[in-house]
């Protein structure tokens, strides 16, 4: 009965596994598919270069990060009790690590272990423990990079280069027979510090003071400075190796020293378990869908506010893109609401591909068509549109009034927004939401602190105000969450709930009967105000909005009509008599008679005057009027001259002298080169069609199944070409190839070749370029040989290819079973 080889290499130990466990590395560590790697070495290779290593360490949990931290400054290999040893101190450490904590740490340990295997950052046996070099390099202690365990470099590393004289002299201090070279010195002086018993009795003739300084380098950071006179203490432990130079002035306390003085352990706090999500507050379920879908409605409200402002074209975009600082005070100003959460509507309403850019010399944000078809679809369908563009949306409005890392202000639709993490985090924080009971508020300190353990190597350590990264994307999610209608009171709604878990249409169907009806009617009063006591159907609002001005907003909104807001309504084309019908048949309450007499008043001026252009000319049949206009010491700037009775000329655009004269209190009306008036209608300018920004991946995306399997194919067959035994080739042939290599040979050899394994129905070896130039090395059974080309069975591809000759670098007879 045979016994298995221990793998040797992470190549070894990556060929011994499994297709489904190659698919889990592949799905665990994406970038190493970018391209699929020719076989199991190149594979490992690529696993082991920095990048990846360093990315993944990156998606690691404290945990099994706290576990490749114990394995990198443990021995090389390290056998299983040795790492649980190094995480769970060895018992003798007066009762501080807890009974419960080390039954946690052994229960949590194999499963760490294998999230390492996985990823292919730990291969070998429990009883030969190997972290990959790139990792261990990364994570073992150095004065360069101190290692989270605060611990410091070994004996033998911090005496490397220390005068035998020296060593001799530690040795006699600590009571140690010389030793004849300086290697077994350092030997005898490590056994010393890792013998529990010895060190103890060591420690115990040390004086009060020399231990005080132990304790403060014990758990890092080990270093610490000296003067060219020592203190007693540190000149006692200093003769006796439990201080070692680094440098003239430094010192520094090696690592068996320090896992003695920690009772065995690498970490002062091991984490094997996650932190609970903490309720903050145990909420109504029903109260809070009812608070989530009243604030969903404003949602909707706001973003149709903001769409409407913008109707006629936006403000323009700063030549660095994005909106300048006034500008988004501004649309804080007519939304109603602080420039921070502007910010995030119209951020939102960008990634949602609502607003763009109109693309004209004078480029200005303006609607999209999309946001045409948005607003005739319903409320829940809009909502969930909105809601699903910020999941997936890697722009962070939470950073708009920062700074860059060049100290450039960042502004909303700015370029500089994006953040690959965001998308991730707040599915994250959600998914946390949602493992708690309906109802239930979590308390966000307790949620911050799940998601630094879940992944401690994302952005800089954290602060008590939360400023790592992570951190400060997981508060905004909070806010935007609440704003947005996701959570409702500081819990998660229902309606989110089968977001994330059903899709869409499930996370409709259950907020449309939360979603107050839209109203077909006003009410309108005496001081030429109207009430709407709620949504109004959308033709009755976009009318209303042209008619009236929005005076006040809430659970009703209050409308003024003014002669301004009459006059929009006439100049888009309205009559007197259509705007009268249009309130009596939508008013629960008569028409009051101030309203009725506004309506007559503005229609019967309006138009009076007429404005063309010339550079731009006022009409009138009434020649008092044009008499009063000139006589007017407002219209000094306008330039005006008499050109006939009833006719003006101005030296000014159009609109500039229409925006003048009513200014003035007229009420004139633009006219065409034909003497038509000119409709304003609202909602005119749009911007071509445009598709929302795409977000920002964070790195490769995570290939599917179909993907996977065929990678590990590709990978498998590759490995077969690379290591199948093959024969060697006569002596002095040119087909002689070292190892490793592509095979060499003639043409002429080369067809000779590929035509007996077709008449023979054998197997061989070649070596192939591509049309792109990429070398690869395949195995195929050659099935037919003509006109300059081999049609063979591919066994890397595993199917039927055809290669031209010319490509076929060298080809190789395989070993027979039993050769090699």
């Amino acid at each position: 009965m045979g016994t298995t080889t221990p793998p040797r290499t992470l190549a070894e130990a990556l060929r011994a596994r499994g297709d489904e466990s190659l698919a889990g590395l592949l799905r665990a560590r994406p970038d190493l598919l970018n391209p699929v790697p020719n076989d199991i070495t190149q594979l490992a290779t690529r696993a082991g270069t920095r990048a990846s290593v360093v990315r993944a360490l990156e998606h690691l949990d404290r945990f099994a990060l706290q576990t490749a931290e114990a394995l990198a400054v443990a021995p090389d290999p390290a056998p299983y009790h040795t790492l649980l040893s190094l995480l769970t101190g060895d018992g003798l450490d007066d009762g501080e690590q807890r009974d419960d904590v080390g039954a946690a740490i052994t229960a949590a340990l194999p499963g760490a272990l294998a999230t390492l295997r996985e990823q292919a950052l730990v291969w070998g046996e429990d009883d030969r423990l190997r972290l990959v070099r790139t990792a261990r390099e990364l994570l073992a202690p150095s004065p360069q990079h101190p290692s989270p365990t605060g611990l410091g470099p070994t004996v033998a590393e911090a005496t490397a280069g220390m005068s035998p004289g020296r060593l001799q002299e530690i040795l006699a201090a600590t009571g140690l027979p010389a030793t004849h070279d300086p290697v077994s010195a350092v030997a005898a002086l490590s056994a010393l510090f890792t013998d529990r018993t010895r060190m103890a009795e060591l420690l115990d003739t040390a004086p009060v003071e020399a231990l005080s300084v132990l304790d403060r380098l014990v758990w890092g950071p080990p270093y610490g400075e000296v003067t060219p006179n020592p203190t007693p203490p540190v000149k006692w432990l200093r003769d006796r190796g439990l201080l070692l130079p680094v440098s003239t002035r430094t010192v520094v306390l090696p690592r068996e020293a320090a896992l003695h003085l920690r009772a065995g352990r690498a970490h002062r706090v091991p984490e094997p378990v996650p932190p609970v999500v903490a309720a903050a507050a145990e909420r109504d379920p029903q109260a809070v869908d009812r608070a989530a879908a009243g604030q969903a409605f404003t949602a909707l409200s706001t973003i149709e506010e903001l769409l409407k402002l913008w109707d006629g074209g936006g403000p323009t975009i700063l030549r660095a893109g994005g909106l300048s600082v006034r500008e988004l005070k501004r649309a804080a100003t007519a939304l109603d609401v602080t420039e921070p959460v502007a910010a995030f509507w119209i951020e939102l309403a960008y990634g949602a591909g609502l607003l763009a850019s109109d693309g004209e010399t004078d480029e200005r944000y303006a609607p999209t068509p999309a946001s045409d078809e948005w607003l005739d679809l319903s409320a829940e369908d809009r909502w969930t549109h909105l809601a699903t563009a910020w999941l997936a949306a890697t722009r962070t409005p939470g950073l708009v009034g920062g700074q860059d890392a060049k100290g450039r202000a960042l502004s909303a639709l700015g370029p500089e927004l994006d953040r690959s993490a965001a998308p991730d985090v707040r599915r994250r924080v959600l998914a946390l939401f949602a493992e708690l009971p309906p109802g239930t508020a979590p308390e966000a300190e307790t949620l911050l602190r799940r998601l630094r353990w879940e992944r401690p190597l994302r952005g800089s350590a954290p602060t008590a105000e939360g400023s790592d990264l992570r951190s400060r994307l997981a508060l905004w999610t909070l806010n935007e969450a609440e704003l947005l209608g996701i959570t409702g009171r500081g819990a998660l709604a229902a309606h989110t709930r089968a977001l994330l878990a059903e899709g869409e249409d499930t996370a409709a169907a259950l907020l449309s009967p939360l979603l107050p009806e839209p109203l077909d009617h006003v009410l309108l009063q005496a001081d030429l105000t109207a009430v709407a006591p709620g949504p109004l159907e959308r033709p009755l609002a976009d009318t209303l909005s042209v008619l009236a001005d929005v005076e006040s907003k809430g659970g009703a909104t209050v409308y003024r009509f003014t002669p301004g807001s009459v006059r929009r309504a006439l100049d888009a084309g309205q009559a007197a008599s259509d705007l009268h019908a249009f309130l009596a048949a939508h008013s629960r309450t008569p028409v009051p008679q101030p309203l009725s007499y506004l309506i007559d008043d503005v229609a019967r001026r309006h138009g009076h005057l007429r404005i063309g252009a010339a550079s731009a000319y006022v009409r009138c049949d009434d020649e008092a009027v044009l008499n009063e206009i000139l006589a007017d010491r407002r219209s000094t700037g306008l330039r005006l001259r008499r050109l006939a009775p009833t006719v003006l000329a101005a030296q000014a655009d159009p609109g500039s002298l229409l925006e003048a004269l009513r200014d003035m209190g007229y009420a004139p009306a633009a006219e065409s080169a034909e003497g038509d008036v000119l409709i304003t209608r609202a909602g005119a300018r749009r911007t071509p069609p445009r598709t929302p920004p795409a977000p920002v991946p964070e790195g490769p995306p995570t290939p599917d199944d179909t993907l996977l399997g065929a990678a590990v194919r590709a990978i498998r067959a590759g490995d077969t070409a690379a290591t199948v035994a093959r024969k060697e080739p006569p002596e002095g042939a040119t087909g002689s190839t070292p190892s490793g290599t592509l095979p060499r040979t003639t043409p002429a050899e080369t067809l000779a070749t590929v035509q007996a394994a077709a008449m023979t129905g054998s197997t061989v070896w070649i070596g192939y370029v591509n049309a792109d130039g990429a070398a690869s090395q395949r195995v195929i059974a050659p099935v037919r040989v003509e006109g300059g080309f081999v049609t063979a069975y591919d066994h890397t591809a595993d199917e039927v290819r055809t290669y031209p000759l010319h490509r076929i670098t060298g080809v190789a007879e395989l070993a027979e079973e039993g050769e090699g």
